[in-house]
This record gives C-alpha cells, sequence and structure tokens, in this order.
C-alpha cells in the first residue's frame, strides 16, 4: 500500500454490527470490539460519527491525530468526526465503545449553549481515575449511565432507541462537563509515528503471506532494528509481536464468524501445513483452535 492510500473510514453499522446499521447510537463492550478489529488498530476515522472510548481496566496508548497519549484506566477518549484515531489497547481491557452520529450531538451543544462549540469540539483524553473532590460525583454519574447503556443495548425492550438516544445525551453532558480535565498530549517524533502508520498498513496487505521483518523494514526503507525500535516506543510491543497478534486476530474471526473447517482457515491464513497451524494458534491463545471456536460461538 502507498503512503498516498486514503485513511480508511469505518462505518460501524455496516462493517461490524448491521442489525444496526441506521441507529442514531451504537454501543458495544470495549473488550469484544478489540476482539474483532483488534487490539492494535491501525488509523482510521468515523465520518459524520463521534465515538467515545471509556476505559475501565487496562493500558491504552491512542492517537488523536497528531496527538498521543499513553494512559492506564479508568479514562475516556473523545474523537469527533472525521479525526483520524488508532489505539493499542493492552489485552484484557474492559471498558465502554459509544458510536454516536454527530447530528445529536450537535443538537445538543446547540441546545444547551454551555456545554461547548459545537464547531471546536476537540479530541481529548481525560483520566477519571485522577479526578477527586466535587468530580468524584461526576464520574460515578457517567459510569452509571454507560452501564445502563450497556444494559439497553443488550435488551431488546419498548421504547429502547428513544431510551438509548436519552442516556446518550446524558452520557455526553458529563463527559463536557469533565472536557475541562483533558490531558496534554505527549510528544510523539511524527516521522516514527509515519512509519507506524505505514507498516500498519503493510502488515494488512501482507500479513497473510507471512513476511518477515525484513521485507517490512526493506519495503519502509528502514532498518530491522529502527523498525523495532518505533513499534516499541508507538505501540510499547516489538514489531515481531505485532505481525503475530494481526494473524491472531484474522484467525480468531475465521473461527468465530465462519463455518470453515479448521484446516481451511490454516490454508486462507498462509500455513501450508494445517498441524503447524494448530500448533501455533495453541501457542498463542493458550487452546486448540477447535476449543476456542466452540467456547466463543456463542459469545
Amino acid at each position: 500500500m502507498s503512503d498516498s492510500s486514503p485513511i480508511p473510514n469505518i462505518d460501524i453499522g455496516e462493517v461490524y454490527d448491521q442489525r444496526y446499521a441506521d441507529a442514531e447510537v451504537h454501543y458495544d463492550a470495549l473488550g469484544r470490539m478489540a476482539d474483532f478489529f483488534g487490539h492494535n488498530s491501525p488509523a482510521h476515522r468515523h465520518d459524520r460519527f463521534f465515538q467515545v472510548h471509556y476505559v475501565k481496566s487496562g493500558m491504552v496508548r491512542g492517537y488523536l491525530d497528531e496527538r498521543q497519549f499513553h494512559q492506564r484506566a479508568p479514562m475516556f477518549f473523545l474523537t469527533p468526526p472525521t479525526v483520524t484515531h488508532a489505539f493499542v489497547i493492552e489485552e484484557g481491557c474492559d471498558g465502554h465503545v459509544l458510536t454516536v452520529r454527530q447530528q445529536l450531538v450537535w443538537d445538543l451543544l446547540e441546545e444547551s449553549g454551555e456545554l461547548g462549540d459545537v464547531h471546536a469540539v476537540s479530541p481529548l483524553c481525560v483520566a477519571t481515575g485522577r479526578l477527586g473532590g466535587r468530580h468524584s460525583a461526576e464520574v460515578a454519574r457517567v459510569e452509571m449511565l454507560f452501564e445502563e447503556l450497556r444494559r439497553e443495548f443488550d435488551e431488546d425492550r419498548p421504547g429502547r432507541a428513544l431510551a438509548m438516544q436519552t442516556l446518550t445525551r446524558l452520557i455526553f453532558i458529563s463527559l463536557f462537563r469533565l472536557a475541562s480535565h483533558a490531558l496534554p498530549a505527549q510528544p510523539v517524533r511524527h516521522e516514527d509515528l509515519a512509519v507506524f502508520q505505514r507498516f500498519q498498513m503493510l502488515i494488512e496487505d501482507h500479513f497473510p503471506h507471512h513476511w518477515v521483518l525484513t521485507q517490512y523494514a526493506d519495503a519502509l526503507g528502514v532498518t530491522e532494528n529502527r523498525l523495532n525500535e518505533i513499534c516499541r516506543r508507538t505501540a510499547g510491543k516489538p514489531s515481531k509481536r505485532l505481525v503475530i497478534d494481526r494473524l491472531m486476530q484474522e484467525a480468531r474471526r475465521l473461527l468465530i464468524f465462519t463455518t470453515a473447517s479448521v484446516n481451511e482457515i490454516g490454508y486462507q491464513l498462509g500455513f501450508n501445513d494445517p498441524a503447524y497451524f494448530s500448533r501455533f494458534f495453541t501457542r498463542e491463545a493458550g487452546v486448540t483452535p477447535g476449543r476456542y471456536r466452540s467456547s466463543n460461538r456463542g459469545s
């Protein structure tokens, strides 16, 4: 993929949960979405949608446009429409992901007149765990609202869509109240971030071909050591681990969401020997492909 490739626009309702393609509000657990999109989420954007990641546990490295945040939960990221963002989410992270059509948020800001400028909503990260005193009640309130939103999304009850919109408006009121405590962005070496994002794009193109790190480094015009340093600094992981994680993410997806046999999935992922694929998956996941499939098919 060339440097001129556009940043992908992801419509959650189309690529992830088509049951709610036209919904004003989409909710899901952070862990479920990370299992689907990957714990290392390459740079992307959501045109015409706001997105909130409310992280309850674990560590996240977030990149919102040119802002870098490396923060432990509890905290939240607010990403306005069209803002390019990427995340590296620690295994075991728990929390909520809320995706909302921009008009709902704009209407809220215009109605209130005091929560912020509808034309100047910036991407931000707020470490709610650091807020005490008079802010603790607001933090507890937004956490309670997210739990109510989760229950509404999981249960198909009368008035569900209206309830979710109402809860979402209340959540955004709390988030905008807490926005004045946003963390300052950490310094980021733009050349490192550019190489890292290009590396992620190359992984997308070539992980089924089992490229070795030398091939990735050559395509990027850097040495293997330089690539490894950039990945450790940017994502907190070595470059080889990022490639393996992407391969495992795709293996998990195919096991859960397709009826292809384990052998067929191994061939799709570039393993010529089905037994080697099974050994690889078992080593990385701690369970065999068949057991993983049977344990996760109902979730």
